[in-house]
């Protein structure tokens, strides 16, 4: 019977390091603390000094709306509309904050074991044994 990925590493090493990988990455991922200071006030992008903001953008959307409603097949409304909807986007997604919670370097380091230690028996799983 041939073990994890086709080789001879063991099926043991395989799901024990998988199951730790998981583990440590859900309790990481648990750890990290997600905030924005997105608005529409807030200055998303600065065009030559000048600040542009959310609410700024979506003056093109709606205008880009407007055309649309009128004639559906204008390039122009579509490209407001578009334009103003991805610059919305990347204004949130930029204006995102990670940052760790507090914790003891206990639950640290047990995060770090866990996630490093499960993802090196999950790789030496894959290589055939006894080499």
């Amino acid at each position: 019977m041939r073990g994890a990925g086709g080789t001879e590493g063991g099926l043991g090493r395989f799901f024990l390091g998988f199951v730790m990988l998981v583990a440590g990455g859900y309790l990481l991922l648990r750890s990290i603390g997600v905030s924005s200071s997105f608005h529409l006030g807030h200055g998303l992008y600065s065009v030559w000094g000048f600040q542009l903001t959310g609410g700024m953008v979506l003056v093109p959307f709606i205008f880009g709306i407007g055309i649309i409603f009128y004639n559906g097949k204008n390039l122009v409304g579509w490209a407001l509309l578009l334009g103003s909807l991805i610059m919305l986007l990347f204004g949130v997604i930029t204006s995102i904050r990670f940052s760790f919670r507090s914790m003891s370097a206990f639950d640290l380091l047990v995060i770090l074991v866990l996630f490093f230690g499960g993802m090196g028996l999950f790789i030496s799983s894959l290589k055939k044994s006894g080499t």
